[in-house]
């Protein structure tokens, strides 16, 4: 039995056309199908819906009522299908992407800037927080992917890393001249130290891996954000913790200095996630797809 959608599409078309001959052409089916189906329609809702005549149909004031909304809620599902369409070509949308400051300057940017050239219709929608703020958005729908530092501990989450990452401790010119041999963990604990804020994700990895070792931190400053790690230690308030590959302004230039420890601090990465039982957008797969370089 053809549905009710489709008795409304036919219903259209006979209305247009004025014709069940004319409507049966336009929608391939036969004269007899097209008659039946409005004889479904009319049975269906118990209401005559078109006067018959030897020169055509005409709608009946009940028909040409009904018609009004149909024909509305016809055009508004092509529309809707049009718009689909669009998504799914990617020449209109938004992508919501969640990142940290940090990791928008340093790592994301020319991501968005090849992303852009490929698909300049999708807007971007950037939300700034911590790896902990963007995986509760990614849970309630409020981003579509973040760009995260690894690991986040979270099996509801996908996670791809694109960027192995280290961790170092850094230090103005005033240390730099005490500080001439490579130093353990627990010698660098002794002095102030600078590290991001505890709710960091950053923050937590070095924390629990110094405290892995049995040795207790207690930071001198304790800030918001990686940049004011690199200007503290500059003017030479204290050793701080940062990411080496964010840092190589201030390094390269001789504004800070890599302090040389006897155990190195594993590597991480920073990479894209999202969540793991709701399928990507066609934007969000395909930027996905640029930073993992396809």
């Amino acid at each position: 039995m053809i549905s009710k959608l489709d008795l409304y599409k036919v219903f259209c078309q006979v209305g247009k056309d004025k014709s069940f001959s004319k409507a049966a052409k336009a929608l391939y089916m036969t004269q007899p199908a097209v008659s039946q189906a409005m004889k479904q329609l009319e049975n269906e809702l118990e209401i005559r819906l078109f006067n018959r005549t030897p020169k055509g149909v005409s709608f009946t004031n009940e028909g040409h009522l009904l018609f009004e909304y149909v024909q509305s809620a016809i055009n508004l599902i092509e529309t809707g299908e049009e718009k689909i369409l669009e998504f799914k070509n990617l020449t209109t949308g938004e992508l919501k992407i969640g990142v940290g400051d940090t990791i928008s300057r340093h790592f994301l940017l020319p991501y968005l800037e090849t992303f852009h050239n490929r698909y300049p219709n999708i807007k971007f929608k950037i939300v700034n927080g911590t790896t902990l703020e963007m995986c509760s958005l990614l849970k309630s729908g409020g981003i579509d992917v973040a760009i995260c530092n690894f690991p986040i501990e979270d099996p509801s989450l996908e996670q791809i890393p694109c960027l192995d990452i280290h961790d170092i401790f850094v230090c103005g010119q005033e240390y730099k001249n005490e500080l001439n041999e490579p130093l353990s963990l627990e010698r660098i604990t002794t002095f102030p130290l600078i590290l991001l804020e505890p709710k960091s994700n950053s923050r937590k990895y070095i924390e629990d891996y110094i405290r892995s070792k049995g040795i207790q931190i207690e930071p001198e400053f304790e800030l918001g954000s990686h940049d004011l790690l690199l200007e503290f230690a500059k003017i030479n308030l204290g050793i701080a913790c940062v990411t080496k590959e964010f840092s190589m302004e201030y390094l390269d230039n001789g504004l800070l200095y890599e302090i040389k420890l006897t155990e190195s601090i594993p590597k991480r990465s920073v990479g894209v996630c999202f969540l793991e039982s709701v399928p990507l957008s066609p934007a969000s797969m395909k930027f996905v797809e640029v930073i993992e370089g396809k």
